[in-house]
């Protein structure tokens, strides 16, 4: 049982080298990454169920004790994020065994080691392997971004990698400086030399944690830096798309562990170093965000744009530093993740029927299934909108909840509610030209496949799930935050070491 903390690495790592010196059979390599891909939501379960208890589980490679050695680190925000990351995979590989995996060479092999970097950053305990998580999961996203070719994908590829390779280099600067300054990597070790550090490191440290502050903004599409996104997402194909729903919660949460561990209330004179930059840049990432949605002109650039809606919304969140909207936030992150990944695969299934207009919100044919399709973008709209009865409103109810009066609740409010109503009526307007405003003939020759629907639609249940198990998984998310704050917890694996 031991070893379970390293099987989520291990087992993308293992089934992507074997994807790639297999022969060309495509029947056993679908099974095969289905299956690796399927595998990681028990195994997330059990890595929840484990982490539930409220120990920190520290995995020591080679029995290399920390701070000196490469450390896993298995807490229940951790286990949270496998789960998310699992789950959102699992639909994105069975819609892409329909085809999708055809339009291009080593589609599961760069999954599975997209998966690989996700499950590693997650997991990790020092900040270089997280820079290196974060290359392997960049240089994989990058081939399936071009997954398929096409003039468009090739244009937002090259911004997308030109932006993360300037991301990665000022990683490093930022993660130099700080090794410079405190002689270690390892996050906990890293936290109790900052909050030691003397007045002449104080600069440098301040100047290295806004720098890698500025990294994590870029992964996670924080204002000014999530321009990127839109193009990319929207070029991508519909299982890449999906996938690429929880990347931007990779960055998000590498804010909120680094700036909870390293710079949070423990870091003297450092402490909570980034909430003054986070807090009215998430704010402003919302209302832009919504405007982005509003001014789509098709529907995979409007399901970007929310993801940037997302993102501002959580990152807003987590700025209030407080448990109850930490908490709240890892609610709103299990529901905007799922969603927003069965809406780029509903958005594929919309665009085969509707001939050359295709994704464009522009009056076109009529679809051939326009009642299954528009009941479940209806579903979908209203979740991400945060009406009643899904679990958007539970998870925008929390947020409201956990902002204390005179904590900055009013511009909080008022960004959320705002966003969401203008949200609302981008989707409204989506709606209307895909599925009302249309012809009477059918010119899409696209049958709707049953896999690809069955993907889809299992991905939306999980809005279902999240209501139905809402309190267990409020207490967890809720007591995911609160360990969080413990900083005494993480420190304590130090102690251990003997270090």
């Amino acid at each position: 049982m031991i070893h379970l903390t390293i099987l989520p690495i291990l087992i993308p790592l293992f089934t992507g080298a074997l994807l790639l010196v297999l022969p060309s059979n495509e029947r056993l390599k679908r099974s095969l990454s289905a299956l690796a891909t399927l595998a990681l939501v028990p195994l997330a379960l059990l890595l929840m169920q484990q982490a539930d208890d409220g120990q920190l589980r520290v995995y020591a490679l080679g029995s290399w004790q920390p701070p000196f050695g490469i450390v896993l680190m298995l807490d229940r925000l951790a286990a949270l994020m496998l789960l998310a990351t699992a789950v959102l995979a699992s639909a994105a590989v069975l819609y892409a065994v329909r085809g999708d995996d055809r339009i291009g060479l080593r589609f599961h092999a760069l999954f599975q080691f997209q998966l690989l970097g996700i499950n590693g950053a997650f997991l990790t305990g020092d900040l270089f392997n997280l820079f290196v998580f974060f290359e392997i999961l960049l240089i994989a996203s990058y081939s399936l971004l071009l997954h398929g070719g096409g003039g468009e994908r090739v244009r937002a590829g090259m911004h997308y990698v030109i932006l993360n390779l300037a991301g990665s280099a000022l990683f490093l600067i930022a993660v130099g400086a700080l090794y410079g300054i405190t002689g270690t990597l390892n996050m906990a070790d890293m936290a109790r030399q900052v909050a030691a550090a003397g007045p002449e490191n104080t600069p440098v440290l301040a100047a290295a944690g806004l720098v890698l502050l500025l990294v994590f903004a870029l992964k996670a599409a924080l204002l000014p830096l999530y321009f990127w996104l839109p193009r990319a997402y929207a070029a991508a194909s519909a299982p890449v798309a999906a996938l690429f729903a929880i990347m931007t919660k990779v960055g998000i949460y590498s804010i909120l562990r680094v700036y909870s561990l390293v710079f949070g209330t423990g870091a003297g004179e450092l402490a909570n170093l980034a909430q003054p930059w986070i807090w009215p840049l998430a704010l402003a990432t919302v209302i832009l965000g919504a405007l982005g949605a509003l001014a789509a002109t098709t529907l995979q650039g409007l399901l970007a744009y929310l993801v940037v809606v997302s993102a501002g919304t959580l990152l807003a969140a987590i700025a209030l530093g407080t448990p109850e909207a930490q908490g709240a936030a890892l609610f709103y992150l299990l529901h905007s993740t799922w969603v927003a990944g069965a809406l780029f695969l509903l958005a594929d299934l919309v665009s085969r029927q509707r001939g050359d207009k295709a994704g464009n919100l522009v009056q076109g044919p009529a679809l051939q299934n326009p009642g299954i399709l528009g009941a479940a973008f209806f579903f979908g709209a209203i979740a991400v909108a945060g009406l009643p009865p899904l679990s958007g409103f539970f998870a925008k109810l929390l947020l409201l909840q956990a902002v204390l009066p005179g904590s900055g609740a009013l511009p909080f409010w008022s960004v959320l509610l705002i966003g969401g109503f203008v949200s609302l009526v981008a989707l409204s307007r989506a709606g209307s030209t895909l599925f009302w405003r249309t012809g009477h003939q059918v010119l899409g020759s696209a049958e709707l496949d049953s896999g690809r629907l069955f993907a889809t639609l299992l991905l939306l249940a999980g809005s279902l799930i999240l209501v139905a198990f809402a309190q267990p998984l409020m207490d967890y998310v809720q007591a995911s935050a609160l360990q969080l704050h413990d900083l005494d917890l993480y420190r304590a694996i130090l102690e251990e070491a003997g270090a």
